[in-house]
């Protein structure tokens, strides 16, 4: 199967301009996201608010309600503070307005869904995405309690409301032509500024390229005796990465899997596909790699299985069963011709079953080689694999119930909006005017 993340974009002329350490990012998307969320819970008085920046999928700011103060993640985001030594407090500022904001409209939107006072949520995706194309694009998106409140539509300039409830907001933004005008234009204009800003910035993190280590691992099925290998990728950045197996030269998807680009812990990624075939075609097929850390595109050949190695794990398994008969044999059966005459009916039983162990290691055999198989199919079904289903866009898993996306929605900050009639500005970083407007 082939997978390819995020297209290869490239980042605007100005950045490209930037000097050494910008050529790499030609090949690569880049996004500016900001995800807001407000988790109430009356038990625990105050909702608990929290902002989150991302540049490329890195936290690069964060504010919370613990704190209340806007603080770097990332040490390259401090060089901001040469253009503006006021940067901090500024963003403090506005994220501490919008707090109380968020308050207001999650206590709005419980009275407008006429809800009783338990857990709710209210969370805001804004961003923008710069391709390799040139090309631009950008989301604004409300949700509450874990489903789409409001999506801007910005090629219609307007808002999509899912029920009755979320309409009543919608038609108060769409009754001002020039508000959403004024979100489009920040999608497509300013909050791409500030993403080329950012990867300037930190482009010696943002926009190196580190190669994939790929590896190969393969198993037997018992049953058919059909082959299923595994390509890994791992250590990888940036996240953009294709592969795919090929038969011949050829892309081939028959009988193949993949999994979702997912994130390393060093702030690389890995990845992975698998195959099955039969293994007398073994060699026509290889794991197709393209990445920017590669100077040329890998075919990785499949491994041979060592039937060697398999043989000796059978007999060595075989050789442990029979020792393991043979010393509960030694123990228990001088035993058991001693005190057969006077045991009792519960330790009659217990007799009986060491007395099976004395009837051959065959079903032991047969249950140990059913064990290794099991074993096996367990390391092809590998936790990096279990892993991969378990991740899906998880940023918003750090904030509580997600707003589905779709693939375009990237998301970050930008300049005031506006919540059930109550003014949110934007970060500074977002470039926010100064005056919030009111809706009634």
């Amino acid at each position: 199967m082939i997978f390819k993340l995020f297209g290869a974009p490239a980042l605007g002329k100005a950045l490209l301009e930037g000097g050494k350490g910008t050529a790499g990012a030609a090949a690569s998307s880049h996004t500016l996201k900001n995800f807001y969320s407000s988790i109430w819970d009356p038990s625990q008085g105050q909702p608990h608010f929290v902002a989150l920046g991302y540049v490329d999928g890195q936290v690069f700011v964060h504010y919370d309600s613990s704190t209340r103060r806007e603080q770097p993640r990332v040490s390259w985001i401090k060089k901001v503070e040469k253009e503006d030594p006021q940067y901090w407090d500024t963003q403090t500022q506005i994220l501490r307005y919008n707090e109380d904001s968020f308050r207001q409209s999650l206590e709005n939107l419980r009275l407008r869904y006429n809800q009783s006072e338990g857990l709710h949520t209210l969370q805001w995706m804004v961003g923008c995405e710069l391709q390799v194309d040139q090309s631009k694009k950008g989301s604004w998106q409300f949700g509450y309690d874990g489903r789409t409140f409001l999506t801007f539509d910005k090629e219609r300039l307007t808002w999509v409301a899912p029920d009755p409830q979320a309409q009543i907001t919608q038609r108060k933004w769409d009754a001002d032509p020039g508000y959403n005008q004024r979100r489009k234009a920040y999608l497509e204009e300013e909050c791409i500024e500030w993403l080329e800003k950012y990867l300037s910035y930190g482009k010696e993190t943002l926009l190196r390229t580190e190669p994939p280590e790929v590896t190969m691992s393969s198993k037997t099925e018992m049953e058919d005796g059909m082959e299923t290998h595994v390509c890994r990728l791992d250590g990888f950045y940036p996240r953009e990465i294709e592969a795919s197996w090929t038969r011949d030269g050829e892309v081939w998807l028959q009988d193949t899997l993949c999994g979702s680009v997912a994130p390393n812990a060093d702030g690389t990624f890995h990845a992975w596909l698998s195959i099955r075939i039969d293994p007398k075609e073994r060699g026509r097929y290889r794991c197709h790699v393209e990445h920017d850390g590669l100077p040329k595109s890998l075919d990785v050949a499949l491994k041979e299985l060592n039937l060697g190695l398999i043989s000796g794990c059978i007999v060595a398994g075989l050789v442990s069963v029979f020792a393991i008969v043979g010393i509960l044999a030694y123990i228990y059966i001088p035993k058991r011709r001693q005190d057969d005459h006077n045991a009792t009916p519960s330790e009659l039983s217990s007799l009986q079953v060491i007395s099976k162990l004395e009837q051959g290691p065959e079903a032991s055999s047969v249950e140990s080689e059913e064990g290794s198989s099991s074993s096996s199919q367990a390391r092809v079904d590998t936790p990096s694999i279990r892993r991969e289903e378990r991740r899906r866009d998880r940023p918003f898993s750090e904030l509580g119930p997600t707003l589905r996306r779709s693939p375009s929605d990237p998301s970050s900050m930008l300049e005031p909006g506006w919540i059930l009639g109550l003014a949110l500005q934007m970060p500074h970083f977002m470039q926010s005017p100064k005056n919030a407007e009111t809706l009634d």
